[in-house]
């Protein structure tokens, strides 16, 4: 979806280009390596409390993203000294959510497939 957003560049959705490298705070590593472990996290989380999901897994995905994005916005932001949800900016919302979103109907839709096959087929 970033790579997509990025081609796209539609008017106040501009996007730089996906696997950022650029050093993120407070740490110093590249912005793709933070991205990476906190979404490892995150699928972990996901992965955890997979067999107590009812829902279709894409869409409990969906939610994970959703959560993604406004943990994104109102603990990350502030922490690293950025305007809280993206300064209000329907554009920055739009974004978080698209990229996120999508980021999790991937991990609902790939998680099972990674996992024993008794255990995928009861969650």
């Amino acid at each position: 979806m970033w790579e997509a957003l990025h081609l796209l560049a539609l008017p106040g959705m501009g996007m730089p280009p996906p696997y950022p490298m650029g050093a993120t705070r407070p740490f110093g590593v590249p912005v793709i390596v933070s991205l990476c472990f906190w979404g490892g996290l995150y699928g972990a989380a996901f992965g955890l409390l997979l067999p107590r999901f009812t829902a279709p897994l894409w869409l409990c995905g969906l939610g994970l993203g959703i959560v993604a994005a406004l943990v994104g916005f109102f603990v990350v932001a502030p922490l690293k000294g950025a305007p809280i949800a993206g300064g209000w900016m329907w554009q920055s919302w739009v974004r978080s959510f698209l990229i996120n979103g999508f980021w999790g109907i991937g991990v609902g839709i790939i998680a099972p497939l990674l996992m024993p096959r008794r255990t995928a087929l009861r969650a």
